[in-house]
């Protein structure tokens, strides 16, 4: 029996979890089908009928990943009173849990694979323009010098994110999301001229945003 195409809508996200969830665990090359559909409570049939090979699971799980904190952090960020608060968050956030796991294996599956390029750099360049949209709200407000250009901004501050998750991601004893944290937050503020604060400021927030 085939799945119900009316449960599209529930069962592909709970599929592309336990993919997630199984890819951190054991890595991208030993996931199998089985292992997803395991976890996610179906069959193996089931996970094709949705997602027609392992390729294209694997790599929509990556994808969904980030788009689901993608989601969660702007509907945090659309509330907060300023963009100096606004930049504080998105960078406790994103430091807040710094295992790279999966972004780690969308990177090294886009080496060889299009598709994963192409989706790869769609996040990036949202991401970042994610961060320059900021800049340029605390630019127009007085918050953030006008010396630097928000894109040039956006690029430096998200860069320095990837490359100290990677750390922390590794276990490197000398970058803990603490340290990475602290670091991400001096940085920003001294690439535009503004003072964030201390890590943990944000009113009523949580660091945790997935």
């Amino acid at each position: 029996m085939t799945p119900r195409p009316a449960i599209d809508h529930i069962r592909r996200p709970q599929i592309l979890r336990a993919a997630a969830e199984v890819i951190t665990e054991r890595g991208l090359s030993a996931t199998r089908i089985a292992d997803v559909a395991e976890r996610a409570g179906t069959s193996a049939p089931a996970v094709i009928y949705w997602f027609k090979t392992r390729e294209r699971l694997l790599t929509e799980a990556l994808i969904a990943d980030e788009e689901n904190f993608a989601v969660d952090l702007e509907a945090r960020l659309v509330n907060l009173p300023s963009a100096s608060a606004r930049m504080r968050f998105l960078i406790e956030a994103s430091t807040s849990d710094g295992d790279l796991s999966l972004w780690i294996e969308l990177w090294a599956r886009s080496l060889h694979d299009a598709e994963a390029a192409t989706e790869r750099q769609r996040l990036d360049d949202a991401w970042r323009g994610r961060i320059a949209a900021i800049v340029a709200d605390g630019q127009e407000s007085g918050e953030f010098t006008a010396a630097i250009d928000p894109e040039e901004a956006a690029l430096r501050i998200a860069t320095l994110i990837d490359g100290l998750s990677v750390q922390v991601t590794l276990g490197d004893n000398a970058v803990s999301e603490e340290r990475m944290r602290e670091i991400c937050l001096d940085f920003a503020a001294l690439q535009l001229g503004a003072e964030l604060g201390a890590a943990g400021e944000v009113a009523g927030s949580e660091r945790a945003v997935v």
